[in-house]
């Protein structure tokens, strides 16, 4: 084949906000309609917040058509097709089109100020549409049931078990989870184990972090300085954490077949990271007096990392194309973040180009789409005929 089979690790969907009402159980529907316009000002608020609701706005208007494809499912496969991808992962969406789930069941699935009832209707509000939108490209579409598992661990079971018959492929789980119990306790292994048996990938998404750290407010009543630019420098730390909570806890000793993504968080951060670990896992003289705490674990934090861990790398830079060696080459999952402005639509065939020029043929196709059709256990033949129809022509590249 001349075209190389590219699949997204990074899109997103959601739909506008209103119309998630009829994919919410009746007994919620009320309080939805209350709660539309203070949840649609939180949004706008953030969006201040994190200084880009002018650029917002300008986005929206000079790339509306290609936006719709959040929810209209025909403009989703044009663009698609458009970006030569033949596969893509499902995230939620967020607050560039304002329609993130309702009642806090978007990507940050946040413990704080939310009610965990609510929490979990807004939740499968999104993962019954999303289903119904999967269906209708099947082959094409990897989405991930949102699943906020911190309030009730049975519940979340239920909820993979539900996803899986329901034609979903993964779910995510919250980046934070604020006063409640971490994942390295053992109260969460129904969860893992049912995440196992049904082929169901876990994903963490960045984006979530402390922000009323970020965004205190000084004596005078302004904002304090640098809370941006905190917040970008710290984002990756807390997509990192969980599988750093994950390793210790020797969760993939107990569960090996677990698979797990952190997404959209770059990855020029993982040898450093896994340095870090194994130097940690080696007894040296700054820790003998820790007493053992490694015992536990049949082998190094980096093996385990490369054995059970896969990095969406969004938008790759050419920089982390050249360390992918040093990185992980089999751990690199290219994405595209459609249909977010900080992604790399509508200029995707052209970042994507200059981004893996040059590469052997071979590491190309593992980044762009041999890792994820792996990790996901995907049917190749399948998506065969569509990447041959759009994915972009390997000379491209050379």
């Amino acid at each position: 084949m001349t075209r190389f089979l590219t699949v997204s690790s990074d899109c997103h969907a959601g739909l506008l906000p209103e119309h998630y009402r009829e994919y919410l159980d009746p007994q919620y529907r009320e309080l939805f309609d209350e709660e539309l316009a203070a949840q649609q000002a939180q949004r706008e608020m953030m969006s201040k917040l994190f200084l880009v609701d002018e650029f917002n706005t300008k986005w929206k208007a000079d790339n509306w058509t290609g936006l719709t494809g959040a929810w209209d499912h025909d403009r989703r496969i044009e663009v698609l097709d458009g970006d030569g991808i033949a596969a893509e992962v499902i995230f939620p969406d967020g607050i560039t089109e304002n329609n993130s789930p309702p009642f806090g069941a978007g990507l940050g699935l946040p413990t704080e100020g939310v009610n965990p009832e609510q929490q979990w209707a807004g939740a499968r509000s999104h993962n019954r549409w999303l289903s119904e939108l999967c269906q209708m490209a099947p082959e094409r579409h990897i989405g991930l049931a949102v699943v906020p598992a911190l309030w009730d661990v049975d519940e979340a079971v239920k909820e993979v078990e539900w996803a899986k018959r329901s034609g979903l492929r993964g779910i995510l789980l919250p980046v934070m989870w604020g006063k409640l119990p971490p994942y390295h306790m053992k109260r969460y292994d129904p969860l893992w184990a049912a995440c196992v048996d049904h082929e169901m990938p876990v994903h963490f998404h960045s984006g979530p972090a402390p922000q009323t750290d970020y965004f205190a407010m000084e004596p005078e009543g302004e904002l304090a300085t640098g809370a941006v630019g905190i917040y970008v420098s710290e984002v990756c730390w807390w997509l990192a954490r969980p599988a750093t909570f994950m390793i210790w806890g020797a969760v993939f000793e107990r569960h090996p077949k677990l698979r797990v993504a952190l997404t959209e968080g770059s990855c020029h951060w993982v040898p450093e990271y896994l340095e870090l670990l194994d130097r940690r896992y080696t007894t040296h003289q700054a820790s003998a007096k820790m007493g053992d705490f490694t015992s536990h674990l049949s082998m190094k934090p980096s093996e385990t990392f490369r054995r059970n861990i896969v990095v969406g790398a969004s938008v790759l830079a050419r920089q982390e194309a050249e360390a992918r060696h040093a990185i992980g080459l089999e751990c690199i999952m290219w994405g595209s973040d459609y249909p977010h402005p900080e992604g790399s639509w509508p200029h995707t065939v052209d970042h994507r180009r200059e981004s893996l020029r040059g590469l052997p043929e071979a590491d190309i196709a593992a980044i762009l789409g041999g890792n994820a059709a792996r990790f996901y256990d995907l049917d190749v033949e399948k998506l065969a005929p569509i990447a041959a129809r759009v994915g972009p022509e390997k000379s491209s590249f050379e």
